[in-house]
């Protein structure tokens, strides 16, 4: 069956079918009323025949479920354009001859998780110079100085050591909250740079488990990178992003 990518739908079993799987909590007691709530809930969300195959009594007062409908919406796949980068992913070997022959100097990389974030794990895959999943980390770059400063590190902090060090590029790991306070977090290190009037003068990535170079680009920032991330990737983009503003002459965003 030709599948028409201008009305894409769910699949479960069939091609069109609009299946899918949905899971949530509601702030109500577990029975017979928490689970007609949860169905009228898929109900407004246009899911028809809605199938409630798993509740679970989470305790004071909550309860969980996972049920089954399908979807009567489609959307346009053709329409549809994300940014991403585009520079091709580099070895460890060709990103420190790319900057040894390109740039000719050391790139300094600054990096820390910034304002309440403590989540250090992400950050430390991509500089510490073990590295992650057989990629070696930032620090193993003979042309990279790569600077780790930690969790919970203000942005003003951040920035001013990344002034004391010459950086080329700084690192921002943050971890996605539901309240949104990661926004304002990355968000005020961009107007940070700005008002002291940095921000053209250096790289600014972030990243994160729901971090997309999509909603970097629209707080302001150079690159971000998501899921799946490894410290060859970020390494690339710093290194052939630097070359291609050396080239140009511009410090513009990519």
């Amino acid at each position: 069956m030709a599948i028409d990518l201008g009305k894409v739908k769910t699949y479960g079993d069939t091609l069109n079918d609009g299946a899918m799987q949905v899971s949530f909590t509601l702030p109500v007691p577990v029975g017979d009323e928490a689970k007609e709530a949860a169905r009228q809930i898929a109900l407004k969300m246009g899911l028809e025949s809605p199938a409630i195959t798993e509740m679970a009594d989470l305790g004071a007062g909550f309860t969980f479920f996972v049920l089954y409908g399908k979807c009567t919406h489609s959307v346009d796949f053709t329409a549809i354009k994300v940014p991403k980068q585009q520079q091709r992913i580099l070895n460890f070997k060709e990103v420190n001859n790319l900057i040894k022959n390109e740039l000719g100097r050391k790139v300094v990389v600054v990096a820390a998780c910034t304002g309440s974030d403590a989540h250090t794990v992400g950050i430390d895959a991509i500089i510490n110079m073990k590295g992650y999943m057989g990629e070696y980390g930032l620090e193993r770059y003979p042309e990279m100085e790569a600077y780790n400063l930690g969790s919970q590190v203000p942005n003003a902090e951040l920035l001013a050591r990344a002034v004391e060090l010459g950086a080329d590029a700084i690192l921002v790991s943050q971890v996605v909250t539901q309240k949104n306070i990661h926004l304002e977090n990355l968000t005020e290190l961009v107007e940070l740079s700005e008002a002291e009037g940095l921000r053209d003068q250096v790289l600014l990535i972030c990243g994160g488990p729901r971090i997309s170079h999509e909603l970097a680009i629209e707080l302001g920032y150079d690159a971000g990178f998501g899921p799946g991330t490894l410290p060859n990737h970020v390494a690339s983009y710093i290194a052939a992003e630097l070359k291609r503003r050396k080239k140009t002459g511009k410090n513009d965003t990519a």
